[in-house]
């Protein structure tokens, strides 16, 4: 069937006023954040939500910032100025159709790029993989540089404790994770349509979301309306590796600086070296002699990212030097590859993987930091695609990097999609197992947790691979090897 035609994305006009604000689902992580973001920036700010608990519930009490419990719409009888909408929101939520009802009713996207990016540089990093980490790199890189970035990421930085910085003024860059997931009930087009990039970053594209997009060509679509946003005076670092990035890089009608392994990249890595502290690499670039690169990061996926944190910076005018500086000082973001502790010998990872190619770069970056251990690959397939067997074939292969693969057992959600499209965890394992890695799958997370307890021995290097918080497994195993 097909799909009914949809605007780009929708803009709507925003009170000629804002000074109080309500976020509609104020205790999500990103709402949350925001409604944070917004009271550093002077705004006033209450919200509702459903079922509030920690951390959100003390990070907001300890920010003096008021939520309402449930959905009602007298519940804006405090007669905000704007109500921000997230995408969780149903169209019948009775607050959003009171918002509606006035006329301030706007999406977190367009909130975000409304009152927070005029007069800056947008600097948005889009693609499958890898947008958490360049965000938070590319920001780091360019505090180092004595520049003054603005930031807004789906994960918490280390280096700044904080998924968001507010600082600098016009001109100065705001680096921006450019989500492709849909905004709001009234807009269905990706985020990041909304952030108007003055420079901007494709790092990748594969088929993911399964839950809003039917197929690859509807993602390819989406990222083409962000090329087709990329006019004369824009700047578009795209992945010289990736043919998908490539076909959609022509669209744009900026600048368009390639980076990547192979030849012919404007920034190109060569000489690249893996190593217990990360990897080092040799930074190649027309009219300037080879560079030697020391990074903290671990993986060829993050070869990608740092090219494009370098190149972001020397456009924005950085010296060289001071960004490798800065390169060598960045600590990471939590759940990417994230060292959660190491009890009895037992070191525990923490990591964000869950398509078949992150959990493959991710495998081959520990088995290059961590040389000799023995790795465990401990996975849960709770995003709305990995729990589908779209990539059933592909799992059979990422976990060639681990010498054991734990399988929990998919998360099943009220009013689900079919059995029909369920991963079939029974013919992972054998399929896993036939490639050499022996793989076993558990009922449960807490029998998961059980068997590692029986097994895992002094030297072992476990990594719990999720895109949610895999039931607090990570802390919980440490908590059983103390005991030891």
């Amino acid at each position: 069937m097909t799909k009914p035609h949809q605007p780009w994305f929708i803009r709507r006009p925003l009170p000629e006023r804002v000074q109080t604000v309500h976020l509609i689902g104020i205790a999500g992580a990103g709402m949350g954040a925001f409604a944070c973001m917004l009271q550093d920036a002077g705004f006033q700010v209450r919200g509702s939500d459903m079922n509030v608990y920690p951390p959100m519930s003390d990070v907001l009490r300890g920010r003096g910032i008021a939520w309402m419990e449930g959905w009602d719409a007298g519940h804006l009888d405090w007669d905000p100025d704007l109500v921000i909408v997230g995408n969780v929101c149903r169209r019948d939520n009775p607050e959003a159709v009171e918002a509606e009802r006035r006329g301030i009713a706007v999406s977190f996207p367009q909130a975000f790029a409304d009152l927070f990016l005029p007069e800056r540089t947008p600097v948005v990093i889009a693609g499958t993989h890898g947008k958490t980490t360049t965000t938070a790199l590319t920001t780091w890189l360019l505090q180092g540089a004595g520049l003054r970035p603005g930031m807004l990421v789906g994960g918490v930085t280390l280096n700044f404790d904080a998924t968001y910085l507010l600082q600098g003024g016009a001109g100065d860059p705001f680096v921006i994770e450019g989500d492709e997931y849909d905004t709001a009930y009234f807009d269905k087009g990706p985020k990041f349509l909304h952030y108007r990039p003055k420079i901007a970053a494709l790092n990748n594209i594969e088929f993911d979301h399964a839950d809003i997009y039917d197929d690859l060509d509807e993602i390819i679509e989406n990222f083409d309306r962000l090329m087709d946003l990329m006019g004369p005076d824009t700047v578009l670092f795209a992945n010289g590796d990736d043919p998908k990035v490539m076909a959609r890089a022509a669209r744009a009608q900026g600048r368009v600086i390639t980076y990547g392994f192979s030849a012919g990249n404007a920034l190109r890595a060569t000489h690249v070296e893996p190593h217990s502290a990360g990897c080092r690499f040799v930074l190649e670039r027309a009219g300037h002699p080879p560079q030697s690169v020391e990074s903290p990061l671990a993986g060829r996926h993050n070869v990608w990212n740092t090219l494009v944190a370098l190149g972001v910076g020397l456009e924005l005018g950085a010296e060289l030097a001071d960004l490798l500086a800065a390169l060598a000082t960045f600590k990471g973001v939590k759940k990417r590859q994230e060292e959660r502790g190491e009890v009895a010998g037992v070191l525990v990872i923490d990591d964000y993987a869950h398509h078949p190619t992150a959990i493959r770069e991710t495998l081959d970056a520990l088995r290059a930091r961590y040389p000799g251990r023995r790795l465990w690959a401990v996975y849960e397939p709770k995003s709305n695609t990995a729990r589908r067997n779209i990539h059933q074939g592909d799992y059979a292969t990422a976990f060639a990097g681990a010498d054991l693969t734990v399988l929990a057992r998919p998360f099943v959600k009220r009013d689900d999609f079919g059995a029909d499209e369920r991963l079939d965890l029974s013919r992972l394992v054998a399929e896993i197992s036939a490639h050499g890695t022996p793989a076993r799958h558990t009922p449960s997370v807490d029998d998961a947790f059980r068997l590692l307890c029986d097994e895992v021995r002094p030297g072992d290097v476990v990594v719990f691979m999720s895109s949610s918080g895999f039931e607090g497994i990570h802390d919980r195993l440490l908590g059983a090897l103390a005991q030891r």
